[in-house]
């Protein structure tokens, strides 16, 4: 086996550094490599290892020599075999559907472009149809603790070369959670993006407008470089999306700010009678618990129905898009189970998939609902783990039971990441998966970093340990704070114009002891004014500060009539704040309203008549 084994990019970065050079290693790792192993389809022969040198070499040249430029300079990484990397034959796991790619998928290209080397095609469930990994005329690729065990998919070679660790790295697809049920059933770090942030261009499609490159990775850290390398809008991808410039911080898919600290959890998870699932989860619940972290049973009724709507509604007819010629003049030449299931396409109509449309845009309210008081969902990646044995005699079933926990967040456009979350006592590994709302990505690898520093697996299925995970930084919506004193407070006629805009109280204070409070004359409804005076003049005033978009500050701004303005306004700790203020002349006739500490408390006051 190759001295590289288990590395993970930090290894690789530092070979380097010490002189070891790209030809010598790589041509190390590939002489090693056994090519009969079913997670391969194809490796990257002595011509395309020398072509693949030739074209890092160049890489190198235009980033002016400077190594440090290329952040995955000579690591090298394998592909499922529906993203196309151009030199390698591009299958989807079906020898009659081949074809050899004129250019990269951009992830791919992108990977080139940061330094790093493709050096095989993995085994994968046909055309991306399945969560077992069997479904493959290269054969079921074994689970990489027990051979008896499936994989998961349908990236499952990828999750097999990673876990073994031949390569530091892999690319999935994610549909209905191919590159998360591979992650768990391997002890790895499996990193579902929001759809749209990688570029899906060049790939071949299961279900274009869910799919999603994922990425495996025996890291947190790892995962996380791999994804700010891919990460970017592609022009030339229909289903590409730009990060927005600000996102909302509260209400519905999960958008709050700050870390994540509450967590929904399943009600009554199902475990399909596997009762070493249930054992591993009720332990890794108990470990969860002793982070600073809140867990909310919740019910995921709504969730559990999007997700049947995934295979057993009219998206079924978008699979049947993607390979619908072929199909017509190729069916004998695809795997019998996955021509079943793409063959359900017919039975729905037009009307059929509006119909599903509508439900799932119910049920994506209905969550969104439930989840207004979390920040994220914890759940098991897979319910069970069942034999290949098994998965042979009831192949439609136990696949679906396999994706109980992740059909419904593609449809729900969530991010989610796949984390080890130890053993069963069979020895198999047991994970979990944190997902978010979209654009939520990093926050999940914060708190993927902080449980597993807390509890370390193995890498995979080496015998390598975990090294320390130490997160980047979160890339969060620019925001502003805002000082509000009157009748945008907390159940006051105006804080609508603050949660309309999605923003989140911070805290309830008070200015400096440099203010008083006047209650405007002829306002509607009634404000008040916050005049700054002299040290000894004035009083602490109760004040509420409000976290929003900085997009949506400019608006907001807008709303404010004559005499009231933003400015500066000093809190009792020092701090000064975006807050209301007003002009000078507002004051004529208003009443000097100090003595109250707030304005709540002067409204309260005159509607009782004691003011």
């Amino acid at each position: 086996m190759p001295s590289t084994l288990g590395w993970t990019i930090k290894d690789w970065q530092n070979a380097y550094r010490e002189g070891a050079s790209p030809a010598s290693l790589l041509d190390e790792l590939l002489t090693g490599l056994d090519t009969t192993d079913v997670a391969w389809i194809s490796l990257l022969d002595g011509d395309g290892l020398a072509a693949a040198l030739v074209e890092l070499e160049q890489t190198l040249e235009a980033a002016g020599g400077d190594k440090a430029a290329l952040p995955l300079y000579g690591v090298p990484f394998a592909a499922k075999d529906n993203i196309d990397a151009k030199g390698l034959e591009t299958t989807a796991a079906c020898p009659a559907f081949a074809y050899s790619p004129e250019e990269d998928a951009t992830t791919i290209a992108r990977l080139k472009a940061a330094g790093a080397v493709v050096i095989g095609k993995t085994n994968l469930d046909q055309f991306a149809t399945g969560l077992v990994g069997t479904r493959s005329p290269y054969g079921a690729v074994p689970n990489s603790f027990k051979p008896d065990v499936v994989s998961g998919g349908s990236s499952s070679g990828s999750a097999s070369v990673v876990a073994r660790g031949l390569v530091p790295f892999s690319l999935g697809t994610d549909t209905a959670g191919s590159g998360r049920v591979p992650a768990g059933l391997n002890n790895l770090v499996g990193l579902k993006p929001t759809k749209g942030q990688f570029s899906i261009r060049g790939v071949v499609p299961a279900c274009r407008s869910l799919d999603c490159v994922s990425i495996f990775a025996l890291t947190v850290n790892d995962a996380g470089l791999v994804s700010d390398v891919m990460t970017g809008f592609d022009a030339g991808d229909a289903f590409s999306r730009k990060a927005p410039y600000a996102l909302p911080l509260d209400g519905p898919a999960l958008r709050r700010p700050g870390p994540i600290r509450r967590l929904a959890i399943p009600e009554h998870p199902q475990w399909f009678g596997d009762q070493q699932a249930e054992a591993a989860w009720n332990t890794a619940i108990s470990r969860w618990r002793e982070l600073d972290v809140e867990l909310v049973p919740m019910d995921f009724g709504p969730m559990l129905e999007l997700a049947a709507l995934l295979y057993e509604g009219p998206w079924v007819a978008e699979r049947h898009a993607a390979v619908e010629a072929f199909m017509a003049s190729h069916a004998d030449d695809m795997n019998p189970v996955v021509k079943g299931i793409i063959s359900n396409a017919g039975k729905f109509s037009a009307t059929d998939t509006f119909k599903a449309q509508y439900r799932k845009e119910e049920l994506q309210r209905q969550i969104d609902e439930l989840l207004v008081d979390v920040d994220a969902l914890l759940v098991p990646t897979a319910p069970t783990a069942p034999t290949i044995e098994a998965v042979n005699a009831d192949p439609v079933t136990l696949n679906s039971e396999l994706g109980t926990y992740t059909n419904f967040v593609n449809l729900a456009d969530m991010s989610a990441l796949a984390t080890p979350a130890g053993f069963r006592d069979d020895g198999l590994p047991f994970g979990v998966t944190l997902i978010s709302g979209a654009w939520k990505d990093t926050e999940l690898q914060h708190l993927a970093c902080q449980w597993l520093n807390a509890h370390p697996t193995p890498l995979g299925a080496t015998d390598k340990d975990r090294p320390e995970e130490t997160p980047g930084a979160v890339i969060s919506t620019p925001t502003v704070q805002v000082a509000v004193v009157g009748a945008h407070l907390s159940g006051m006629p105006l804080n609508t114009q603050l949660t309309e805009r999605f923003s989140v109280l911070l805290e309830q204070t008070t200015t400096s002891a440099n203010y008083r409070l006047y209650a405007l004359p002829n306002t509607t409804p009634p404000k008040p004014g916050l005049k700054r005076v002299a040290a000894g003049e004035g009083e602490q005033i109760i004040v509420e500060v409000w976290e929003m978009p900085a997009s949506a500050f400019g608006s907001f701004v807008d709303l404010i009539p004559a005499p009231l303005g933003i400015g500066n306004v000093e809190l009792a700790d020092g701090r000064w704040v975006n807050g209301f203020i007003c002009e000078g002349y507002g004051f004529d006739g208003a009443r000097d309203v100090t003595e109250f500490g707030g304005w709540r408390a002067y409204i309260t006051a005159l509607k009782s008549g004691t003011a």
